[in-house]
């Protein structure tokens, strides 16, 4: 479904890329892990469109992305939730959701996809006429998901959903996306909390200063040395 092949870009004079393959096929759920720094976060906004890419092709379903705005990205099925929640903080939970949807012109399918946010995150539901700024920080990005699934995307990309958040609402954001690829979403996430993510990925690929150094299954990273020493203090 989606395919970097050779992709370097970066930040004016400071590329953060280099020469990244990745591969995600259709329904699969894939992570990509690293330290700070590593350019996982770039790596999603440049398939997002958000950040050029200087060299190397990026495809999904067969189709180029690059040069494309990140608003005819999202016209192609690519649902993008960022680190930075980006919440109208002075609108409801439910008007933050119809901003997602600004691209639908079906109302029934508007509908349909505010029921099935909210049965993932029955706490929107409860509080959708509350306003965003007034969220905790869980809800904040249970919202920032909900909203990127708005546009009914075949692929969403999460960028780090637990950053910042206490241990019963990063689970709970988590079991969402599980739910999310259950139902046959493909995801790609960025990630920080290595053993949780490893245990919940079909595969996953490891980043350093730009460059992917590992990849494979959850089940086998979790069990490679240099991901215990690394990233599970084992």
């Amino acid at each position: 479904m989606l395919k970097l092949h050779a992709v370097e870009s970066g930040y004016d004079l400071v590329q953060v890329l280099w020469d990244v393959e990745l591969e995600v096929g259709e329904g699969e759920f894939v992570a990509i892990l690293g330290p700070n720094g590593a350019g996982k976060t770039t790596t999603l906004r440049t398939i997002a469109g958000y950040v050029r890419a200087l060299r190397g092709t990026i495809e999904f379903n067969g189709k180029s992305l690059v040069g494309k705005a990140p608003h005819e990205i999202s016209r192609l099925g690519i649902g993008y939730s960022s680190e930075g929640s980006n919440l109208f903080a002075g609108m409801t939970i439910y008007e933050n959701l119809l901003v997602g949807a600004y691209t639908v012109r079906d109302k029934k399918q508007i509908a349909s996809q505010a029921e099935l946010v909210f049965e993932l995150f029955p706490r929107l539901h409860e509080r959708r006429n509350q306003l965003a700024g007034t969220l905790s920080g869980g809800e904040r990005k249970m919202l920032a998901i909900a909203r990127g699934l708005m546009p009914s995307p075949s692929m969403m990309l999460v960028d780090e959903p637990s950053l910042g958040l206490a241990p019963i609402p990063t689970l709970a954001a988590f079991e969402a996306l599980k739910q999310l690829s259950h139902r046959g979403t493909t995801i790609l996430l960025v990630e920080q909390n290595v053993n949780t993510t490893l245990h919940l990925v079909d595969r996953a690929y490891v980043l350093e200063q730009g460059r992917v150094v590992l990849e494979g299954t959850g089940d086998e990273l979790l069990h490679n040395k240099e991901v215990q020493e690394a990233y599970l203090g084992i």
